[in-house]
């Protein structure tokens, strides 16, 4: 037997599989190690002192300018804290007071945060020191409409000051191909509208994990990236304890690709086969707050399972579905057939998580282990289950011992490739 610990919300638990039957547990290519907090803080020193096809951000800001620093909201696990204060420091270094700071927590169409949340993000010396607001809490402007005809509504502190600088961590997405870089804007600083456009564009052709050439989706963030002006990103790539592996910064374009090709080199896993059951967890919290983002590590796992196999996820969400508009979708759904056609006739963001699910259940069944009540879960075609270690034993024991299992303990972080 092997025993494997998974993550689920902020605890664990233990399962044993039969190492005849295991065929992976996917990893990333580098052994982690524990890292401090101070190799993490000198490793974001050296990527703000020699920044990627840019001038630092003390020479990029002048005396008196406004400054706006965007950042990831609290259902992301960027290390906030650990990145704002190298940056303060960069624009007071420039001549800009922190009074001509403002913190934007770019919330796309997510809940607005607690004034605790906020705190807990930046910390409470940051906190104290400089203004933060929620993006969904500021005045939207039009600035103008991509070349895909995304109209341009963003939050008015950002689209009125003089240097913008993006922060977030890259980690794969399944539709804009990574997350990072010009996405801190789009969705991140942008109203429903703006954002229902430009996610629309998922069900065009080129849409995939991990794929930036040719993805309309990427395009268009990288596009209106260029349109509002990003002075300047700062972006890390985490290890498994959400702990900064490596630091890129500079123009918004270029650090990002660096960045995107570290994360490939790491997280993207080659497997030699595809696995009857792929048992799966989004690494803990914050991934698996909720199932609106719980959902990317079951679409990273269908890379890994055959086709009528079976998806076990761990899951806790202990915020349920996670999105008003994502669960209506689901409860209103027969069958997730009818979720898959409802979204080309009638795109609505929340709905869309709904049918990428739909997707993956159309081929394969879920089993979750959660703390979601039975009958909300049903509503989504999973099987809800008590125990992992009882529902695998069961399905060995149906396949005379002859099922090929693979393990994802970081489900949010890994992308598997078949050969």
């Amino acid at each position: 037997m092997k025993n494997i610990e998974l993550k689920y919300g902020k605890n664990t638990i233990n399962i044993n599989v039969p190492k005849k039957n295991l065929i992976g547990i996917l990893k990333p290519k580098i052994s982690h190690q524990n890292i401090c907090e101070k190799l993490e803080a000198k490793e974001v020193a050296r990527a703000l002192m020699n920044p990627i096809e840019s001038p630092r951000i003390s020479e990029i800001a002048k005396p008196g300018e406004k400054a706006a620093i965007m950042v990831s909201d609290i259902t992301r696990p960027v290390p906030s804290r650990k990145l704002i204060p190298g940056i303060l420091d960069e624009l007071n270094k420039a001549g800009i007071e922190d009074r001509d700071i403002t913190i934007i927590f770019g919330m796309g169409i997510h809940r607005s945060h607690t004034l605790d949340e906020q705190k807990k993000l930046v910390g409470e010396k940051v906190f104290n020191r400089i203004k933060c607001i929620d993006s969904n809490k500021d005045e939207y402007i039009f600035i103008g409409q991509s070349s895909k005809g995304t109209p341009l509504y963003l939050c008015k502190t950002i689209v009125e000051a003089d240097v913008r600088i993006c922060t977030g961590n890259i980690e794969y997405h399944y539709f804009a191909g990574f997350s990072g870089g010009a996405k801190a804007i789009m969705p991140g600083a942008a109203n429903y509208e703006s954002i229902k456009h430009n996610h629309k564009l998922q069900l065009q052709p080129g849409v995939a994990t991990g794929k930036i050439i040719g993805n309309p989706v990427r395009e268009d963030i990288d596009e209106i990236g260029e349109i509002l002006g990003i002075s300047f990103i700062l972006n890390v790539v985490l290890n498994e304890k959400k702990q900064i592996l490596k630091a890129f910064a500079g123009d918004y374009i270029k650090a990002h690709r660096e960045g995107c090709r570290y994360l490939d080199s790491i997280y993207g896993v080659e497997i030699e086969e595809k696995a009857d059951i792929v048992i799966v967890s989004p690494g803990g919290y914050p991934k698996d707050v909720n199932l609106y983002q719980a959902q990317k590590s079951l679409d990273n796992a269908k890379y890994a399972i055959k086709e009528n196999g079976t998806i076990i996820l761990l899951a806790e969400c202990i915020e349920g579905f996670g999105s008003k508009t994502f669960e209506e979708w689901i409860r209103a759904a027969d069958s997730p057939k009818e979720l898959v056609e409802r979204l080309k006739r009638e795109f609505k963001l929340g709905g869309h998580k709904g049918a990428a699910i739909a997707r993956i259940l159309l081929n394969n069944g879920v089993y979750i282990k959660t703390s979601m009540k039975k009958e909300d879960i049903e509503e989504i075609f999973f099987e809800i289950i008590d125990s992992v270690q009882e529902t695998l034993n069961g399905f060995i024991e149906k396949s005379d011992g002859n099922i090929k299992i693979l393990i994802i303990p970081y489900g949010g972080s890994i992308l598997p490739k078949a050969y």
